[in-house]
């Protein structure tokens, strides 16, 4: 399966909830992952708050963004949903 942001909330600090295309939610706490120039914009918390989903996964408006595999693994689950099997 293919990852992909599907839903994205800001919570607090560096802090994002994250919902991902295979039902489960991850927070994401990105406070020590801001490294390098495109980053620095963002340890500004308003600049921070300001991401949308663009291409399956959170970018600012300055192109920063992360690949979704690499949120999903950093995340804490908060929440799976249940799946259910289908049979016909």
């Amino acid at each position: 399966m293919f990852l992909e942001v599907i839903k994205a909330t800001y919570l607090n600090d560096y802090k994002i909830l994250i919902e991902f295309n295979d039902g489960v939610s991850k927070t994401v706490d990105l406070r020590k992952e801001l490294k390098g120039k495109i980053f620095e914009p963002l340890k500004n918390k308003d600049s921070f708050r300001n991401f949308s989903i663009k291409f399956n996964t959170i970018e600012w408006d300055n192109g920063a963004d992360f690949a979704p595999e690499y949120l999903y693994q950093i995340g804490i689950v908060t929440k799976k949903s249940k799946r259910i099997n289908q049979t016909n």
